[in-house]
Parts: C-alpha cells; sequence; structure tokens
C-alpha cells in the first residue's frame, strides 16, 4: 500500500543577520506547514552566511552547543507546526571544536539526533577546514514518526559511500542541504543527486541557497527539487533567484517497488570491495 509523505524544502537569501535569518526561516518553514508539509529541510548553515567565502575567525561566533538557543527554537517549531524538522547548524561541541551539523527533531518535537558533515572542503570560496573538523558521528539514520530519514551535507554529495551507507541503513528520504554556486560544480547539480537516488533507491531532497553574498562573488543559485528512486524530479525545481518553499507529495511506496525491479542491494558484491576501503 502507497505511504504517501508530504515534504518540503526551505531555500532562502541571507538576510544580514542571525536573529533575522532564523525569524525568515520560521516564516518560510510555516508556510510549508500551512500546505500540509509533515516534514522540512533547511539549507547547509541555515541562520548564517555561507562564511567560508573566507577564513576570519570572527565567524566562529556563529557557532553554538547543541543543545542551544537555535535547538529550542527549531524544537519548539516542530512542536508547533507538527512537522519533522532537520535543521543544519554551525555546532560547537567544546571551545575550539566546530562541525558543520545538521539536527533532526522529530514531529512532537523530541530531538533524535544530529549529522556531522563528513567530508569537508579546502577550495576556493569554500574554505571549510578553517571552520569545521570532520564528522564524527557516521552515517545514522533517524526513524522519525514520518519515515526513516538520512541528511548527506553539500560536499558529501561527490562522495558515493556516504549515500550507499544511508540506504543499506535503511533511509527512505536523504536530505542534501547545500550552499553551492555557479561555476565550478553547478552542472552537477542536476546530475549527482538524481544519480544517488537511483544507485541507492531512495528519495532525495536538495536544498541550496540563493543570491550573492557579501563575503565573496558566489552566487548560489537555488533550483532545490526532490528526486525519486527512479532519478525523476518530482514536480519543477525551486526558483534560481528568489526564497522559495518547495512541497512535493512522495510516494514511498516506489522504494519497494524500484527495489524489486533494479536489485541492486540484492546484487551488491561487499566481499569485492575491501580496496575501496583500503588507504
Amino acid at each position: 500500500m502507497a505511504k504517501v509523505v508530504r515534504a518540503a524544502l526551505v531555500q532562502a537569501k541571507w538576510t544580514g543577520d542571525k536573529e533575522s535569518m532564523i525569524s525568515s526561516s520560521i516564516a518560510l518553514a510555516r508556510e510549508a506547514a500551512s500546505q500540509g508539509a509533515q516534514i522540512l529541510c533547511f539549507q547547509e548553515l541555515f541562520y548564517g552566511p555561507y562564511f567560508c567565502q573566507v577564513q576570519e575567525p570572527e565567524y566562529y561566533s556563529y557557532a553554538e552547543p547543541v543543545p542551544g538557543p537555535t535547538t529550542e527554537k527549531m524544537i519548539e517549531l516542530a512542536r508547533q507546526t507538527q512537522m519533522v524538522v532537520i535543521a543544519p547548524i554551525y555546532e560547537e561541541e567544546q571551545p575550539g571544536v566546530y562541525y558543520n551539523t545538521a539536527l533532526v527533531i522529530d514531529a512532537d518535537g523530541r530531538f533524535l539526533g544530529k549529522y556531522r558533515k563528513n567530508h569537508i572542503p579546502q577550495v576556493r570560496g569554500f574554505w571549510e577546514k578553517y571552520y569545521f573538523r570532520p564528522g564524527n558521528l557516521g552515517y545514522p539514520v533517524f526513524e522519525t514518526s514520518v519515515c526513516k530519514v538520512g541528511v548527506y551535507i553539500c560536499y558529501d554529495r561527490h562522495f558515493p559511500e556516504g549515500w550507499r551507507a544511508l540506504g543499506l541503513a535503511g533511509a527512505e528520504i536523504v536530505f542534501n542541504p547545500s550552499a553551492t554556486s555557479r561555476g565550478l560544480s553547478a552542472y552537477l547539480w542536476d546530475l549527482e543527486q538524481p544519480a544517488a537516488a537511483v544507485a541507492n533507491e531512495y528519495f532525495v531532497g536538495a536544498i541550496n541557497r540563493v543570491g550573492v553574498e557579501p563575503l565573496g562573488d558566489n552566487d548560489y543559485y537555488g533550483s532545490s527539487y526532490f528526486v525519486d528512486p527512479r532519478g525523476q524530479k518530482v514536480g519543477l525545481p525551486a526558483s534560481d533567484s528568489d526564497d522559495e518553499v518547495v512541497v512535493r507529495d512522495l510516494d514511498l511506496g516506489m522504494i519497494e517497488e524500484v527495489r524489486q525491479l533494479w536489485a541492486f542491494y540484492r546484487d551488491r558484491r561487499p566481499d569485492g570491495y575491501g580496496p575501496l576501503v583500503t588507504p
């Protein structure tokens, strides 16, 4: 029997300060809830600018503990809207130890856990090793009241191993919150997530921010979308220039259907994959 989940993505421009960015994002989330969304994900580092365009210690101030003030606001948002909320933030584990983290909160406000971005780039415009340690929590899948959820943050999407780990752990929807700009990898935006959805036979929600931010010349092009296990986009992508809420109905029954048709999990050969994890 089909199980349809109404899922949402939020893409937004930087407003200029943390508090107004949180307020704007919450307003967009409430808009999604008014359309019946049951689960929602914000963009990477949702309450700040993408400060990794520069390497300056002042931006460490955006980090906060978990639980902390933003965690509490997201818990309250989940409770009030009865939506599962995935909120990517800048986490301070202890002074000087920071992670690029996504919080996962169930529809009743229960904090289910977090994912820490595992793959950290260090190239022009994406100086992330200056700000984040590599994640150390593996690839958790969260049993929410709506479905089984995985998270894979931005640069992670270039690495197939984590996508597969989430599938093996039972993920039905994997959210990929990002800060992706025109130029270097724009053409991959329409290639990688559909390919990952096909290879791993689950739904993917790809979220990107929009606009040019004052810290650099990165032009974030939005175009957030959902893709199904056949690699087909569910409805049209979002705008490439404006704030937008993407709300789509995802038929999770398609996962079993596709896995029976294309038996990729059955035909895996882990006995031959040892060299893939040998440094």
